[in-house]
Protein backbone atom coordinates (compact mmCIF):
# COMPACT_ATOMS: atom_id res chain seq x y z
CA UNK A 1 0.00 0.00 0.00
CA UNK A 2 1.60 3.55 -1.25
CA UNK A 3 0.47 6.79 0.63
CA UNK A 4 1.23 9.64 -1.32
CA UNK A 5 0.37 12.75 1.60
CA UNK A 6 1.08 13.32 4.42
CA UNK A 7 -0.06 16.23 6.65
CA UNK A 8 1.91 18.81 5.86
CA UNK A 9 0.74 18.04 1.84
CA UNK A 10 4.23 16.90 1.02
CA UNK A 11 4.57 13.51 -0.90
CA UNK A 12 5.64 10.51 1.43
CA UNK A 13 5.41 5.99 0.63
CA UNK A 14 4.93 3.99 3.07
CA UNK A 15 5.41 0.72 1.71
CA UNK A 16 3.88 -2.35 3.67
CA UNK A 17 5.60 -5.69 3.32
CA UNK A 18 4.06 -9.31 3.67
CA UNK A 19 5.63 -12.73 2.92
CA UNK A 20 3.55 -14.75 0.87
CA UNK A 21 2.38 -18.24 1.67
CA UNK A 22 4.69 -19.82 -0.40
CA UNK A 23 7.97 -17.72 0.78
CA UNK A 24 7.00 -19.13 4.23
CA UNK A 25 6.49 -22.22 2.90
CA UNK A 26 9.90 -22.79 1.54
CA UNK A 27 11.75 -20.60 4.76
CA UNK A 28 9.99 -23.61 6.77
CA UNK A 29 11.21 -26.35 4.25
CA UNK A 30 14.93 -25.16 4.56
CA UNK A 31 14.73 -24.65 8.02
CA UNK A 32 13.17 -28.31 8.80
CA UNK A 33 15.83 -29.90 5.96
CA UNK A 34 18.83 -28.41 8.14
CA UNK A 35 17.53 -29.51 11.84
CA UNK A 36 16.95 -33.10 9.40
CA UNK A 37 20.24 -33.20 8.33
CA UNK A 38 22.09 -32.56 11.75
CA UNK A 39 19.51 -35.21 13.57
CA UNK A 40 21.18 -37.12 11.05
CA UNK A 41 24.79 -35.76 11.53
CA UNK A 42 24.49 -36.75 15.17
CA UNK A 43 22.87 -40.60 14.48
CA UNK A 44 19.36 -39.72 15.14
CA UNK A 45 16.84 -40.97 13.09
CA UNK A 46 15.15 -37.66 12.18
CA UNK A 47 11.32 -38.37 11.83
CA UNK A 48 11.33 -40.12 15.31
CA UNK A 49 13.50 -36.86 16.93
CA UNK A 50 11.44 -34.55 15.24
CA UNK A 51 7.64 -36.32 15.94
CA UNK A 52 8.69 -36.19 19.39
CA UNK A 53 9.62 -32.62 19.18
CA UNK A 54 6.13 -31.87 16.87
CA UNK A 55 3.67 -33.54 19.46
CA UNK A 56 5.61 -32.49 22.89
CA UNK A 57 6.96 -29.24 21.57
CA UNK A 58 10.22 -30.55 24.43
CA UNK A 59 13.07 -28.87 22.41
CA UNK A 60 15.05 -31.55 23.87
CA UNK A 61 14.40 -33.80 21.21
CA UNK A 62 16.01 -31.80 18.66
CA UNK A 63 20.16 -31.24 19.07
CA UNK A 64 22.28 -28.55 19.46
CA UNK A 65 24.20 -29.70 16.47
CA UNK A 66 24.86 -27.12 13.99
CA UNK A 67 22.46 -25.21 15.93
CA UNK A 68 19.44 -27.34 15.44
CA UNK A 69 17.57 -26.77 18.56
CA UNK A 70 17.64 -22.96 17.99
CA UNK A 71 16.70 -23.81 14.28
CA UNK A 72 13.17 -25.43 15.19
CA UNK A 73 12.62 -22.95 17.57
CA UNK A 74 11.53 -20.56 14.49
CA UNK A 75 9.19 -22.52 13.34
CA UNK A 76 5.47 -22.71 14.74
CA UNK A 77 4.77 -25.55 15.60
CA UNK A 78 1.12 -25.16 14.76
CA UNK A 79 1.86 -23.52 11.16
CA UNK A 80 4.18 -26.35 10.83
CA UNK A 81 1.25 -28.88 11.59
CA UNK A 82 -1.30 -27.68 9.49
CA UNK A 83 1.66 -27.39 6.57
CA UNK A 84 2.08 -31.09 7.00
CA UNK A 85 -1.15 -32.14 7.13
CA UNK A 86 -2.02 -30.01 3.84
CA UNK A 87 1.16 -31.27 2.00
CA UNK A 88 -0.27 -35.06 3.59
CA UNK A 89 -3.84 -34.23 2.27
CA UNK A 90 -2.75 -32.63 -0.82
CA UNK A 91 -4.80 -29.81 -0.01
Amino acid sequence: MINNNNRNGSMDKTITFSIREDERDRERKMLLRAVYDALSEKGYNPINQLVGYILTEDPTYITNHNNARGIIRRIDRDDLMAALLKEYLQL
